[in-house]
């Protein structure tokens, strides 16, 4: 069996570059970097960022493009995939390793609210809803009372 399995966590590097195939298919690309910190075998603080590049396709792409910009915070589940081409000035064999997402979660924004939404309708709270609670007599039960 064999897998090829990739979820990372992190925030966009720039803003998502949208653009068509020529079959119509959206295609988003990201930048996403995540952060991994640890102590040395002294106890000091160690800190590294890895950056990932991420290819999106269809629907997800034009969501992604629309909502998510610079910064924001995402979940990407995908898979690895390197493609290569040659350089046309140099001849030279360049590859490049990327994550093809297959699922697109946004994360919190830095006002608090869950990204995905039209932005004024973030903005704009929901009315509280009243919370219907049970009341209980404030007799004793006694238990031979209870029919089973």
């Amino acid at each position: 069996m064999y897998l090829n399995k990739v979820i990372i966590i992190g925030n966009l590097t720039r803003d998502p570059e949208l653009k068509s195939l020529p079959s119509g298919i959206q295609v988003a690309n990201i930048g996403v970097a995540t952060n991994r910190v640890w102590k040395d075998k002294d106890g000091n603080k160690q800190e590294n960022t890895e950056f990932h590049n991420v290819v999106i396709f269809g629907r997800q792409a034009e969501t992604t493009s629309q909502y998510l910009k610079k910064g924001s915070s995402v979940l990407i589940e995908g898979r690895l995939q390197t493609r290569s081409w040659e350089d046309k000035e140099t001849g030279k064999k360049l590859y490049r390793t990327e994550v093809i997402a297959e699922a697109v979660q946004f994360g919190p924004r830095k006002d608090g609210s869950v990204g995905g939404g039209n932005t004024q309708q973030t903005q704009q709270q929901a009315p509280a809803k009243e919370i219907e609670t049970i009341e209980y007599p404030e007799e004793e039960i006694n238990p031979e009372d209870i029919p089973f």
